[in-house]
């Protein structure tokens, strides 16, 4: 038996027949906040590249409390917790770095940036040089989940955490680039939060080559505080899930779900929290794919996207004198200025859409962009504050 094979073109006119419509891109497009193309359909015009990560399995990480030494294999550490074997820990307080009490029965690694995100942008050489002694896995780690969660677009924070590798490249040597984590904050877009994940890998590698190696990133992964909102805060956990699920499909090699209630937390709320990494790793065994988007049309284009825009970021970031030379300016504060108030702009109009704030019901807006935001500072801004 033969097929008939089609071209692209046949599909547009099946389409437009379907749709009666001349302009089926016009009906059927939709802008989104990265002007990133998304086409209605897709056909295979591009070879695929599997995308390791660093673990052979994503680690579900969860904030320790008394009673989950049982249920979880990594743990994040606020405060020095003896007694624990043969777990990952992940090191989040900078006052830790000195205390840790380490057994050499756990893996451990710093969730601790050593960049400071004002005017007097610097890196801290104290603790730096503290990290660094330590005999942890991964000893620094590049935060980008502030950004994220100040509103930055996907593309700037693909090339910030670029920019700030090279800036400790030129510090401490192209030998720094093993030592690193890199903390992402994921949101609920689901396809370009996959895309973004795989897009860093690609990215990450190709500057590790620009000094000889071949890397792939460790990338720790976690909920995002941009789109939760304290009204009804059930809602938080769908929106979490499907971040979870983002990071894990993405290839994280760590995932840590933030507490959903954020502002009446308890050890409940926490637990279930983390419980949701088990759901999805146990019911559905995402994490223990390499890269279970690879050879997905769309999420390829995406990715490529994302890849090219951020490195032709990175450069420019790079040609006026790099990260920390713009901060200090104020040019990345701007930049993560005037994207967040456009998507505060889009949620205002209510072009997206958040369940219990501006839609079922649709509260009233009570602060304007001017209270919520600021040019000069990198801060986190909850989206839904507009209405709280």
């Amino acid at each position: 038996m033969s097929f008939i094979e089609n071209t692209l073109e046949d599909w547009e006119q099946l389409v437009k027949k379907q749709l009666k419509t001349e302009n089926i891109y016009e009906i059927l497009s939709k802008d989104n906040l990265e002007n990133i193309t998304v086409k209605p359909y897709y056909q295979n015009n591009q070879e695929t590249k599997i995308l390791p990560k660093v673990e052979e399995s994503t680690h579900l990480v969860a904030e320790y409390q008394d009673g989950l030494e049982e249920q979880a294999f990594a743990f994040l550490l606020n405060e020095n917790v003896e007694g624990l074997q043969e777990k990952a820990i992940f090191i989040n307080n900078p006052d830790l770095a000195e205390h840790i009490l380490t057994e050499e029965s756990n893996r451990y690694f710093s969730l601790i940036d050593v960049f400071s995100d004002d005017r007097d942008a610097e890196i801290n050489d104290h603790l730096s040089g503290e990290l660094l002694s330590k005999a942890f896995e991964r000893q620094i780690c590049i935060d980008i989940s502030l950004h994220q969660n100040a509103g930055a677009s996907i593309i700037q924070q693909l090339a910030f955490a670029l920019a700030k590798s090279k800036e400790l490249v030129e510090k401490f040597g192209a030998e720094i680039l093993e030592k690193l984590v890199f903390r992402f904050a994921i949101s609920s877009n689901y396809f370009f939060e996959i895309a973004k994940i795989r897009a860093f890998k690609y990215l990450f590698n190709q500057l590790s080559k620009e000094f000889d190696k071949d890397l792939i990133p460790y990338i720790f992964a976690e909920t995002s505080f941009r789109n939760k909102a304290k009204n009804d805060a059930d809602n938080n956990l769908i929106r979490s899930a499907l971040e979870l699920a983002s990071a894990m499909i993405g290839g994280a090699d760590a995932v840590f779900s933030n507490d959903y209630k954020f502002e009446d937390s308890s050890a409940l709320s926490k637990e279930i929290s983390f419980k949701q990494q088990i759901v999805l790793a146990y019911e559905s065994i995402i994490n223990v794919f390499e890269d279970a988007t690879s050879g997905s049309y769309f999420v390829e284009d995406i990715t490529q996207q994302f890849s090219e825009k951020s490195w032709k970021l990175f450069l420019e970031i790079e040609e006026k004198g790099g990260y920390l030379e713009l901060l200090k300016s104020g040019e990345i504060q701007n930049m993560i200025f005037e994207q967040a108030v456009k998507e505060q702009s889009w949620v205002e109009e209510g072009k997206i859409k958040i369940i219990g704030v501006n839609l079922y019901p649709k509260l009233e807006k009570i602060k304007s962009i001017d209270e919520l935001y600021n040019a000069d500072e990198i801060k986190k801004v909850r989206l839904a504050e507009m209405f709280e």
